[in-house]
């Protein structure tokens, strides 16, 4: 039985068993021996959790844990004999033998993976029926538990409270042990880069070069102090330069002139622009902003301006993040009170003094957040930076010449031919690790000032 077939039946099996204790509950509500403590739904709701989740915990589990016995159930075959030593190699024509046992028809390139298809589709086949059978049993034992406790006494409101309270717990602990999982690999993958490169020489090292890589100083070449500074200058610069001023003057438009009508169209459609996939602005820097940008330096005197520049990125890079400024600075000057606005008017100044004297000081905790949540956002962005800028590492104040950022260079690390293990390969979890830090910094920071906005005004 396929996945989706066994999730329907057990959500089945939890209606079945919804309906059933919530039909019991109300037959003890009809008798009238004895007040119900709980509504009959709550009973009903306790009786579902129980037929559900230990199923689903099993799936789960279940799921993880099959793959290896099916892979060890075709290794025990005579055909497994036949497979090579090399583990890349095995795995490859273990993959195709998955494939061919999976799709009805299909043919194998190899002779080995065409004669471990067959086992292959039985072991696949003995362990889902097994994990079928089991979960099923499990959500039938689940419900008749839960089935015995359902009288008139049981405090099943407090039972579901408790449940959902784990649930949500649960889901809580999902995100944060997925962002620990994620530092914990790149951490792991970095102590290998740092055994084999000085750290001093990563992060303060001025010549990024991993081409070329000297086996006996390897830190020579793998100096990162350029692609922060173009990361920097990229993403935090002329992004900002464009984000900030039009983001701001959007949002105290949208705030303060536009009418109810205006306001209603416009802000959707700005904030649209967050909707827009990042591959559509690489290629619309790719092939308009960045032939506009040389043709600008061309006319200014550049005679070997390059259309990878970090100021054709930077400009659209900064149209992306506009929405994130603009609905942060909107939601931070509408959060301003009233009262305050209609003082200053009161007193005699007009809409832009109000403006630029009361409302953007007031509103400004909650704008700074938004920059930074917005530079965080920058400076993580690749697709932008792969299509339209350079992947020279150069360390200039001229927006024209070209520029690179570290997430322009862990794509390119990580898409060649190197080991693994190599140090040129490694850079990439060591670059990582250092933007998920400077990020996750700035992401708390911006959090914190959030909330101390909300403190003043709420």
């Amino acid at each position: 039985m396929n996945a989706f077939a066994l999730l329907f039946l057990i959500a089945g099996l939890g209606l079945i068993g919804w309906l059933t204790a919530r039909a019991r509950a109300n037959r003890f509500d009809r008798a009238g021996a004895k007040r119900l403590h709980s509504l009959p739904g709550q009973h009903g709701m306790y009786v579902a959790i129980w037929t559900v989740l230990p199923a689903l915990l099993f799936v789960a589990a279940w799921s993880a844990i099959s793959p290896g016995l099916i892979k060890e159930a075709v290794l025990q075959h005579p055909a497994a004999a036949q497979l090579p030593q090399f583990e890349f190699e095995r795995n490859a024509l273990l993959a195709e033998a998955k494939r061919v046992a999976r799709e009805n028809g299909a043919t194998a390139f190899d002779p080995v993976a065409e004669q471990l298809a067959a086992p292959t589709r039985a072991a696949q086949s003995r362990y889902g029926w097994m994990g079928t059978g089991v979960a099923i049993l499990l959500a039938f034992a689940g419900a008749a538990f839960a089935l015995t406790r359902v009288r008139a006494s049981f405090k099943a409101r407090s039972q579901v409270e408790r449940g959902m309270m784990v649930i949500l717990l649960i889901a809580s602990l999902i995100a944060i042990l997925t962002t620990l999982g994620i530092f914990l690999s790149l951490l792991w993958e970095s102590l290998r880069f740092f055994q084999q490169v000085p750290i001093t020489d990563f992060l303060f090292g001025a010549h990024w070069s991993p081409q070329v890589i000297d086996a006996a100083d390897p830190g020579k070449s793998l100096g990162a102090v350029p692609l922060f500074w173009g990361t920097f200058f990229i993403g935090a610069v002329i992004a900002m330069i464009v984000a900030i001023p039009f983001g701001l003057m959007s949002a105290i438009y949208l705030t303060q002139y536009a009418a109810p009508t205006v306001r209603k169209w416009m802000k959707p459609t700005l904030e649209m622009l967050a909707g827009v996939p990042t591959v559509v602005y690489g290629y619309f820097a790719a092939l308009t902003v960045a032939p506009a940008v040389r043709d600008l330096a061309v006319s200014l005197g550049y005679t070997y301006a390059s259309s990878e520049s970090a100021l054709a990125a930077g400009l659209v890079m900064g149209v992306m993040i506009i929405p994130f400024v603009s609905s942060m600075a909107d939601d931070s000057i509408a959060a301003v009170p009233t009262a305050m606005r209609d003082g200053s008017l009161a007193m005699g100044a007009t809409t832009s003094e109000t403006i630029s004297r009361v409302l953007i000081p007031a509103a400004l905790p909650g704008v700074v957040a938004g920059v930074l949540l917005a530079v965080s956002r920058a400076i993580g962005e690749t697709m932008i930076v792969v299509m339209a800028a350079s992947g020279a590492a150069n360390i200039t104040l001229n927006p024209f010449e070209s520029a690179t950022t570290v997430t322009k260079q862990i794509v390119d690390l990580l898409t060649g031919e190197s080991e693994f293990d190599s140090p040129k390969t490694l850079a990439a979890f060591a670059l990582g690790l250092t933007l998920f830090v400077i990020t996750l910094l700035l992401n708390i920071v911006a959090l914190r000032v959030v909330k101390k906005y909300r403190e003043a005004y709420e």
